[in-house]
């Protein structure tokens, strides 16, 4: 007789919320993660031995062997799973005065940013460069899922994200807390090597790559300053150009 548990379906086992984070560094990092809530875990026996090495905390759910057939139905096509994938909760939201509180580091801004893949990606480079939070607009940017957590390589579970509904507002409670904040756009006069402020706190808000930022943002920020770019070069993709002026900040 065959007791191999049914094929997990998403959502099972847990609240309405959760979905799957896959590949091994997103799924180390949730479960290091202790704001993190797990509810199911599939591994191959390959996978499930490399985490055992990798993981050193306390083990919050019990690992489930799986063949890798078994990851299709339930993930995509195209999910590059790695032989792992938790069922986890989304994170609770976090407030922005908490988490500039928490870090010193600088701040990252997302002006309706949707792609996941690219928040995903600015969010690695934001753990990259000890960002304190990526803020994001509420209305106007993807939820978690597997693809952004994926896209992320554990960066998701490590720097914290906070969700505003007014993007403007937000820039006006950073420059009440003291920090110099500062839009990218391609026509300013200034370069960011040339402006950023030594004896401040910065944030960086950038717009989508297709309408750039928005006005209310533009007008709100203390300054727009630019990435030096070689002629005939419009723009970089919003998670490469977020790397570039973060370590530009970090390395003053």
């Amino acid at each position: 007789m065959d007791d191999t548990p049914p094929p997990p379906r998403p959502g099972a086992g847990a609240g309405s919320g959760a979905y799957w984070i896959y590949g091994q560094h997103a799924v180390l990092a949730a479960l290091s993660n202790p704001r993190r809530k797990p509810r199911r875990l599939l591994t191959t026996t390959d996978a499930e031995l490399a985490l055992r090495d990798a993981f050193t905390g306390r083990w919050r759910v019990t690992p489930e062997r799986a063949d890798r057939a078994r990851f299709a139905t339930f993930l995509t096509e195209d999910a590059v799973h790695q032989g792992i994938a938790l069922l986890a909760e989304p994170l609770e939201p976090v407030q922005l005065e908490d988490a500039i509180a928490a870090s010193e580091g600088p701040v990252l801004l997302l002006d309706q940013v949707t792609d996941p893949r690219n928040v995903g990606a600015a969010l690695r480079a934001a753990a990259a460069f000890g960002a304190a939070c990526v803020v994001l607009q509420d209305r106007h940017a993807p939820h978690e899922t597997g693809t952004l957590a994926r896209a992320a390589s554990g960066a998701l579970d490590i720097v914290p994200v906070v969700r505003e509904v007014n993007l403007s507002r937000a820039i006006a409670a950073l420059q009440r807390a003291g920090f110099w904040v500062m839009g990218l756009a391609g026509e300013a006069k200034r370069t960011l090597a040339e402006a950023a402020p030594r004896d401040r706190r910065v944030a960086l808000v950038m717009g989508a790559e297709e309408h750039g930022l928005r006005r209310l943002q533009r007008e709100t920020c203390d300054e727009l300053v630019r990435l030096p770019m070689a002629e005939g070069v419009e723009s970089l993709n919003v998670a490469s150009a977020a790397a570039v002026a973060l370590y530009e900040i970090v390395r003053r």
